[in-house]
């Protein structure tokens, strides 16, 4: 009897126990996979949420690099050739950084996409685009980050980041014929 006993409240609190650690991302992660043309774009990123905060100009920084999202840094995949911005960008894994201000934003497009959060300084080397755009104000506020491509031609798109009250969107450009 004491085996059984000792038996169901092991299950019981193995149970608890993997109930408790189960529970949502605060920064879920999210993969946009989208047809331009003939050219496949991929964004991987986490989606923070505002949560009642002031976003721009106080949790991210105007003026300092930000590496646009949560968690890990944000990658971007062409598997072709684009321009991004009307810069001339090869195919491959791109990480996102922003730098944000209150009227503007600079998109930067950087080679190395695999390291952790935000370099201490951008090594202008591996800059594959620097884009500067303007920062649109909403009427309305997004709750969660998010990106998207939209306004899709066969030769192109819009690349936007939408997050509270603010809409930045960058041009891309594919070599359909």
């Amino acid at each position: 009897m004491k085996k059984i006993t000792l038996f169901v409240c092991a299950i019981m609190a193995s149970v608890a126990l993997s109930a408790q650690a189960e529970k949502p991302a605060a920064s879920p992660a999210s993969e946009l996979i989208q047809t331009v043309g003939l050219t496949e774009v991929t964004v991987e990123y986490s989606r923070p949420s505002v949560k009642g905060r002031t976003i721009f100009g106080d949790l991210v920084p105007f003026n300092k690099i930000w590496r646009t999202g949560a968690n890990a840094r944000t990658k971007i995949t062409f598997d072709k050739d684009v321009t991004f911005g009307g810069t001339a960008v090869k195919a491959g894994t791109y990480a996102i950084f922003t730098k944000p201000s209150a009227t503007s934003w600079e998109v930067y497009l950087y080679t190395e996409h695999d390291a952790g959060g935000t370099p201490q300084e951008l090594d202008e080397s591996k800059v594959a685009a620097k884009v500067t755009s303007q920062a649109l104000k909403m009427p309305m506020s997004v709750e969660t980050f998010t990106i998207i491509i939209g306004d899709l031609t066969d030769t192109s798109a819009s690349f936007g980041i939408l997050w509270d009250t603010t809409y930045v969107p960058v041009k891309l450009g594919v070599g359909t014929k």
